[in-house]
């Protein structure tokens, strides 16, 4: 007996599609028996942790992996009467700001006073003139003092070659993309578990591969396949954690576990302090995969997935395992094989998980549309803010590590707001606030004829508090949209919708980088871009339903009758 019932009672699954039920109950009432938050739940958002940890590291990594020390050209040794200083005086022009030239160098030695310098087969006449400059013939020489090396340094990534420093990030933010399209489809017909194993080894396989890299082509391409790895950490945690939780506690769950991504922000802060090799770093960041793989041992499959795929033991198994955990009195009899064999049997028809699915009914189709904008916002919105360190008048260690700091009272901004103001204005809030927060950066004042200029330090202020602001209301939105989406699709096709969400998603993180190229036209056209973005994926969120206190879906068919359901509530109400 569980509750009162017989196991004769429970049927899990539906041949007409509706929700997993159990003699007329619904999986969620069938979790609440076995126990729908408990040391079970809390064990596994233990165990789910180190991939979120990771995932700021790999993402954000370029802060430290591609940054761009000082540097000039290769010069000759400066005599023994020159100081360093008037050595690279003579050699290198200055730039319209004043300062010395990191890609270009005379085509000679330049005059200094009470010297003779002049270059081979130069004459005193052409001295005289107008200096010609030419790019660095030699290379480079950089300043080791806080980098002993990164990939800039490594491959000469500077200059004319600067566009390929950045292009790191775009091919990272690609593989993520394809990750992401694959794993949604692969874990919703293979399952979770065996597709978090795959993720795991791959990730530690291409980032060992990449830390040994020869060349910028072997970097770029092994990097590119460590964020195809990496997106099954993106897509497969979240549903993983959420499928398991009752609907009381998915909100504080949720928002729990998304403070490992900020303690992950945080840690690379110390870690790429500690570390300023980029090999070295890398293989940081990469080796803790290692515990990872071994703690899948103890990661629970999704019951929910199982019950739809009709592997009906599996499931029982697993929860009997929760409600043993949980202190719950149910005994191997309380679930009925019997019952659950029915479920396979009906749940087998069902067609295969396909991507064609979250547009071929009017629901599902709409909820996909709006979804893949507002992850193209948050992401690009999220990234842009996130990789630019530069001008706040900190250094990049500790920029980051504020950066990290101020996620967490966003965490707790988001865990207030969604149980109260709900999803979907959460969401749209908290894009509103990053676009504000870009927009107002705009307005800092630098030349104004209506006040008085305010004093360099003055300026950096309050460029560093709209820009730690902003960051915290792009986390929020991170954070929000994790768990907004996972609620958002049905069992069957939560991997497969988040898969697509999250390559949309992705592409926008792969353009973020690229976007500050357009400094180039105009100085402040990359954050004009980045807030007109997250506005447009504000508005978008409030086209989205509300999921604060619903159950999850399981099929398609919840999704559409839901619809329907809204759409004949006022129908009823002027009707009566």
């Amino acid at each position: 007996m569980v509750g009162g019932l017989s196991c004769a009672d429970y049927y899990i699954g539906s041949p007409h599609g509706g929700q997993l039920f159990v003699g007329g109950m619904g999986f969620e009432e069938l979790l609440d028996q076995v126990g729908g938050f408990g040391p079970f739940q809390l064990r596994n958002v233990a165990l789910l942790a180190l991939p979120r940890i990771l995932l700021p590291m790999n993402f954000l990594l370029p802060i430290f992996l591609a940054a761009v020390p000082a540097h000039h050209c290769v010069l000759p040794g400066a005599p023994a009467n020159f100081s360093q200083d008037m050595w690279l005086e003579a050699h290198l022009p200055r730039e319209s700001d004043g300062t010395l030239s990191s890609c270009f160098r005379f085509t000679y030695t330049q005059a200094l006073p009470n010297t003779t310098l002049r270059g081979e087969g130069q004459s005193r006449g052409e001295l005289q003139g107008e200096p010609s400059t030419v790019p660095c013939p030699q290379g480079w020489e950089y300043d080791h003092s806080e980098f002993s090396s990164t990939i800039a340094t490594e491959w000469d990534l500077v200059c004319e070659q600067k566009g390929l420093n950045r292009a790191t990030s775009t091919f990272f933010f690609v593989g993520v993309l394809v990750g992401a399209v694959a794993f949604g489809y692969l874990s919703d017909r293979f399952g979770r578990r065996r597709l978090l194993l795959v993720a795991y080894v791959s990730a530690l396989g291409m980032g060992l591969a990449t830390a040994a890299s020869v060349s910028y082509i072997m970097f770029v391409i092994t990097r590119t396949l460590t964020g195809t790895a990496l997106a099954g950490f993106t897509i497969i945690v979240m549903p993983l954690e959420l499928e398991w939780l009752d609907v009381g506690h998915r909100t504080v769950a949720g928002v729990l576990s998304s403070t490992f991504w900020t303690g992950g922000v945080m840690l690379l802060a110390l870690v790429g302090y500690l570390i300023r090799d980029w090999r070295w770093l890398l293989l940081a960041v990469t080796l803790p995969c290692v515990p990872g793989i071994i703690s899948l041992w103890w990661v629970p499959e999704s019951a929910r997935w199982l019950l739809t795929q009709g592997r009906v033991e599996e499931a029982h198994r697993y929860l009997l395992c929760c409600a043993r955990l949980n202190g719950r009195p149910v005994g191997e009899d309380s679930l009925s094989l019997e019952a659950l064999r029915k479920v396979a049997a009906a749940e087998r028809v069902v067609r295969r998980p396909s991507y064609l699915d979250l547009l071929r009914t009017p629901r599902l189709r709409h909820i996909s549309l709006c979804c893949m904008m507002v992850w193209f916002g948050v992401n690009f919105s999220y990234y842009g803010l996130s990789l630019d360190i530069s001008g706040l008048g900190l250094n990049m260690y500790q920029t980051q590590l504020l950066f990290g700091a101020v996620e967490l009272p966003a965490k707790l901004l988001v865990y207030l707001s969604v149980r109260h103001a709900g999803r979907r204005l959460t969401q749209a809030e908290m894009l509103l606030g990053a676009a504000l927060t870009l927009g107002f950066r705009l307005l800092v004042p630098t030349d104004s004829a209506f006040c008085p200029e305010p004093s360099p330090p003055e300026k950096v202020y309050w460029s560093t508090a709209l820009a730690v602001t902003g960051k915290g209301f792009s986390e929020a939105a991170f954070t929000t949209v994790y768990l907004f989406t996972s609620e958002l699709y049905p069992t069957v096709l939560r991997q497969t919708g988040m898969g697509l969400t999250a390559l949309v998603g992705r592409l926008g993180g792969s353009l973020a980088p690229l976007a500050t190229l357009l400094d180039g036209v105009w100085l402040s056209l990359p954050k004009l871009t980045y807030g007109g973005i997250a506005l447009l994926a504000a508005c978008t969120a409030l086209l989205l339903p509300e999921t604060r206190k619903a159950q999850l879906p399981e099929t398609i068919q919840d999704v559409e009758g839901k619809s329907l359901q809204e759409e004949q509530m006022p129908m009823k109400q002027v009707h009566d």
